[in-house]
């Protein structure tokens, strides 16, 4: 006869998996991706280190789901400030300025997500969080093309390029000082706002209202 968890067995284990993730989600954001050991995140979960592999076959599957897991979060904040603008544009451009703030305010953890070494599995999450961002900003530039409030152009395009373009100007920042901020939690986000962030992130929306083919107010 095969075994079948009881409820109660079931509710422990799924309890033990989400610490698990969350202790991971807290090393990550103050220690990388290379201190996230199996070894680490169990001291940190409270368990012994071979409890976490009943949860996580490898360093590299915990390593998937735990940048889903905070990769979900970036999505669901980007997507609330995107709901609170009238405009294609603005919407647009809540978007890149919701990201680039945030990324710059947790700075180890943002690292983490874009710039630094990881495994093979973890760049083809990359891959799929960029596409995920390009997504929703291809179907605003979509719209404001179709109401005459963007001139003509490929939104896939035009949206990829500026998810490489945010990308590329924040590396350097955020390699340079990768140990900044490093406690993973929607309170980080309200403060501790670092002086780069009133020359990057206000130039990051004008390059991104430009290469749309509209106008910033500073081009008034």
């Amino acid at each position: 006869m095969a075994y079948r968890r009881t409820p109660a067995v079931q509710a422990r284990l799924d309890a033990q998996r989400e610490a698990v993730l969350q202790s991971a989600v807290m090393l990550l954001a103050e220690r990388g991706y290379g201190g996230c050991t199996m070894a680490a995140v169990a001291d940190r979960a409270g368990i012994a280190t071979g409890s976490v592999y009943q949860h996580f076959a490898n360093k590299a599957e915990l390593s998937v789901q735990l940048f889903r897991r905070v990769v979900t979060r970036e999505i669901e904040a980007v997507n609330e400030a995107l709901a609170q603008r009238d405009t294609p544009q603005q919407r647009i451009a809540a978007v890149v300025e919701t990201f680039a703030a945030r990324a710059l305010r947790a700075r180890r953890l943002a690292y983490a997500l874009l710039v630094e070494p990881a495994d093979a599995v973890v760049d083809g999450e990359r891959l799929v969080f960029r596409r995920a961002f390009r997504d929703v900003i291809a179907t605003e530039i979509a719209a404001a093309v179709a109401s005459g409030e963007l001139p003509e152009q490929d939104p896939v395009l035009t949206a990829a390029a500026l998810v490489g373009a945010v990308g590329e100007a924040l590396a350097g920042p955020l390699a340079a000082a990768p140990h900044s901020g490093n406690q993973y939690s929607d309170n980080q986000y309200s403060g501790n706002q670092h002086s780069d962030n009133t020359t990057v992130v206000p130039a990051l929306v004008s390059f991104t209202l430009r290469a749309l083919g509209g106008r910033d107010d500073s081009d008034a």
